[in-house]
């Protein structure tokens, strides 16, 4: 037997965590960090807020936790053998989960967390560190295969087509759709095959 409280795959203490994560980021978004609380997150979730409590003690230790396991969470990372059809597949990705409603309130409760907590901050920095290292191979590859010029920056190609799409949502206010998502990656890939992100 494991011990008490311990995490069982698809047992009700992942499905609490679960459920807990995401309220979590959901009450983010809507109430802001300052006005957001334990009850309001356990009421969210449907758990009692004396389990909430007694799992994570603080709202913040929460909201980091929560932020934590979704830098965890991998993305599908394309192999097609073309760079033009890799960065589109990628591109199409990103849009696919900032038009979702669990990638907004991920995206958003990183960037408005951030502002207000010191932990927060550097979750949200090795979240993104991670979701690039997990697309890099995508540009590498490329390289490898002369498709893009030697020297091109894995992390510029990747940041400049990624960047529009984040653009939209956080500074627009509204969900990238899939023709910001092709505009996005012909531009990236464009500007790769022009040289503009070989390092010096």
């Amino acid at each position: 037997m494991g011990e008490p409280g311990s995490t069982r795959p698809g047992g009700r203490t992942a499905r609490t965590r679960e459920a807990v994560f995401g309220a979590t980021l959901a009450e983010l978004v809507s109430r802001g960090y300052e006005r957001m609380s334990v009850e309001g997150v356990a009421l969210r979730a449907g758990v009692h807020k004396t389990t909430v409590y007694r799992r994570w003690g603080t709202k913040e230790r929460l909201l980091a936790e929560a932020l934590r396991e979704a830098a965890q969470s991998r993305i599908e990372v394309p192999d097609t053998g073309d760079i033009g059809d890799d960065l589109r597949a990628l591109a199409h990705t990103i849009q696919a989960t900032l038009s979702s409603r669990e990638g907004m309130a991920t995206v958003r409760a990183l960037i408005s967390g951030a502002q207000v907590s010191a932990e927060v901050e550097l979750i949200a920095r090795r979240f993104w560190a991670t979701r690039l290292a997990q697309v890099r191979p995508v540009v590498e590859r490329a390289v490898e295969r002369w498709q893009l010029p030697r020297g091109t920056s894995a992390t510029g190609v990747i940041e400049h087509m990624a960047a529009p799409l984040y653009y939209r949502l956080l500074i627009m206010g509204e969900a990238p759709n899939e023709a910001a998502a092709d505009r996005a990656a012909t531009a990236a890939l464009a500007a790769a095959r022009a040289g503009v992100f070989v390092s010096a």
